[in-house]
């Protein structure tokens, strides 16, 4: 299921950007990305999305990730360890799957990413899990 489709889209306010590469939405709490089938997420691409966030998320907020995987796409593992060194604006990060293989594939990212993230088998589990976060209670309670 997209974010959009969710019942979510109608009880979060949410900004929706497009991509060549897909579609990203953020909240007050998490940001949502569904990215296109066959891409290759690089830091290039990683970067973009940062500078495209800049002005909505600066280093003195926190917030969550979900990687809401409705296509097939590759990923580098590395990415994580590149991203905590470089930004520490995540609290944690949740990866919807919809197969086997990316059940799979999102266990070896766990390995490299050194906060909390959870594996998924909907974006209402990823979603309802991510707003349970104490630390993410706090940021919204705070502003």
């Amino acid at each position: 299921m997209t974010f959009e489709n969710s019942k979510y889209s109608k009880l979060l306010d949410y900004k929706k950007v497009v991509f060549p590469f897909g579609n990203v939405y953020i909240t007050k709490q998490f940001i949502v990305s569904e990215l296109n089938e066959g891409i290759h997420v690089d830091f290039t691409m990683v970067s973009e999305l940062i500078g495209e966030f800049s002005e909505d998320i600066s280093n003195d907020i926190r917030i969550g990730y979900i990687a809401n995987r409705l296509n097939s796409y590759s990923f580098e593992p590395q990415l994580w360890l590149d991203f905590n060194n470089d930004y520490d604006f995540l609290v944690a990060s949740a990866v919807v799957t919809y197969s086997d293989f990316g059940y799979l594939n999102s266990s070896l990212e766990k390995h490299f990413f050194k906060k909390s993230l959870k594996r998924c088998h909907s974006l209402d589990e990823a979603i309802e899990w991510m707003m349970e976060l104490d630390e993410l209670k706090s940021e919204v309670n705070s502003k």
